[in-house]
Parts: C-alpha cells; sequence; structure tokens
C-alpha cells in the first residue's frame, strides 16, 4: 500500500548547488524505481544548525515530498546513510496526519451546520426613517439628504483661537504699559 512521506535532509554547506541537484535526482531514481512518485522538492537553502554536526554549524536544507510504499522507504533511508555529504536525515510519514486533518476539518463543518443560526435583529427607529432593515435603504425609497451645514441656531465647532500678537491693538489695551 503506497503512503505519502516526507523526507528533510541535510547537506554540508560547503557542497555546492550542483551537488545539491544531483543528490535530489539521485534520491527521486530511487523513489521512482520503486515505484513511487516524487510529489514535491522544497530546497530551503543554508541555515544554521541548533547543534554542531559532523563538525558543521550550518548547512543545506532539502524536503522531499513522495508517495511510495513502506519497504522502498528502508531501502532510500539506507542509501542516504551511505551518501557522505548528507549529514542529518528524517523520515516522517505524513499520511495518517493529513487523514487526521481532514477528519477534523469534517467535523468543523458538521458542528457548524448543526449551530443555530444567530436571531435576526428587530427593525430598528433609524431602519424606520430610511425605509429599510437593519439600517439599510430600499432599493427606489427616497432617501433624506444630509445637511451640509449646520441648521440654524447650532453653533459650528469650536474653532482654535489665535494667540495675539504683541503689535495687536487688543493686547496693547489690555496690558499695562511697562515705563
Amino acid at each position: 500500500m503506497k503512503r505519502i512521506y516526507e523526507n528533510l535532509f541535510i547537506v554540508k554547506p560547503d557542497a555546492t548547488e550542483e551537488d545539491v541537484d544531483q543528490l535530489i535526482e539521485l534520491i527521486s531514481k530511487q523513489i521512482a524505481t520503486a515505484g513511487g512518485v516524487v510529489d514535491k522538492v522544497d530546497k530551503w537553502g543554508k541555515r544554521k544548525l541548533a547543534y554542531r554536526v559532523e563538525k558543521n554549524r550550518e548547512g543545506y536544507y532539502v524536503l522531499l515530498t513522495f508517495t511510495v510504499d513502506a519497504s522502498a522507504v528502508r531501502e532510500l533511508e539506507r542509501r542516504i546513510r551511505v551518501q557522505d555529504s548528507i549529514i542529518k536525515f528524517l523520515t516522517v510519514r505524513i499520511d495518517e496526519d493529513l487523514k487526521r486533518l481532514a477528519k477534523r476539518q469534517k467535523e468543523r463543518e458538521k458542528r457548524a451546520h448543526r449551530r443555530p443560526q444567530p436571531p435576526t435583529p428587530q427593525p430598528s427607529l433609524a431602519a424606520a426613517m430610511l425605509g429599510g432593515e437593519g439600517g439599510h435603504a430600499v432599493p427606489g425609497a427616497p432617501v433624506p439628504a444630509a445637511p451640509a451645514h449646520p441648521a440654524p441656531g447650532i453653533a459650528p465647532a469650536a474653532e482654535p483661537v489665535a494667540e495675539p500678537t504683541p503689535e495687536s491693538p487688543a493686547t496693547s489695551a489690555a496690558t499695562p504699559a511697562a515705563e
């Protein structure tokens, strides 16, 4: 039975881009000869390692996602162990996780479907004035215009008062002459 796997391997930092591509090609061929399919290849590039591995502080990360039989994974890991340029690797089966996530998503959808719908709001006074429900105007209904200027008797908003200047007559009359 074919399953979905992820393989993350770290290549020595002194390896060139061509060396990394050759390793990816070698692993992809191994998967193909075992009857599997490489779904995705992600080259993450050089990153710092969490701890020293074989006297290296950084490495070139590559993530492969593939579908293959379980027996082929053992052979693939054996071949990876033999490679001198690969310093660490990890293979994880992810098909169970994908199934679990899909199941959880279905359960969420069922709960959302069973959840009661929120009650519809009652029309308010503003909605009645606008001629529609929920404060929205009904198409074709007249909409009252907003006044451009305040109505008579309503004071406009206060404006900032400018500081009087020493040359203004109001200032000189208000302050006594200092002679």
